[in-house]
């Protein structure tokens, strides 16, 4: 099962609520199938990086669902042929749905901070680590340091 309900899905979408009905009343299961698919396309996406399925859902993710089961109600209802404008905003707002979830599936470029996976912490941030290094020699740092202090000292007397 997805992460949201017809039910849920008529109060979030920007689909009028009659059409939600209508739609569901003409294609039984169809909206739901979609939520359900697409819930599963998220956490396919998401498994290598997050705990999915997540048990309350992130608003973030249940954003992303209503986007794209919108874009795909009004594909199947067809959009108002005197409004292209708004099936032009319909697409975009899926596709960017869509591209914020590639964003987060990306353990590099990813700023999205969803619930990780248990080994991994609790938060898809990372904290760094010590700011060190080590040298084969235990003495090769004295030769850096003068290095470095050399020319900062000659440019002193200047």
């Amino acid at each position: 099962m997805g992460y949201m309900l017809v039910a849920d899905f008529k109060a979030r979408t920007i689909m009028p609520q009659d059409d939600v009905v209508r739609l569901e009343a003409a294609e039984p299961g169809f909206l739901q199938a979609c939520l359900d698919d697409w819930s599963e396309e998220i956490d396919a996406r998401l498994r290598k990086r997050y705990a999915v399925p997540f048990t309350t859902p992130p608003r973030t993710v249940l954003r992303w669902l209503v986007k794209l089961v919108t874009r795909d109600a009004f594909s199947k209802r067809g959009h108002n042929p005197t409004s292209s404008q708004d099936a032009e905003a319909i697409e975009a707002a899926a596709a960017r749905a869509e591209a914020e979830l590639k964003e987060a599936a990306d353990s590099q470029q990813g700023l999205f901070d969803l619930p990780l996976l248990p080994a991994t912490g609790s938060s898809a941030v990372s904290a760094g680590g010590p700011l060190a290094y080590s040298e084969q020699s235990p003495y090769r740092w004295t030769d850096l340091q003068l290095q470095n202090a050399t020319p900062e000292d000659s440019n002193r007397g200047r």
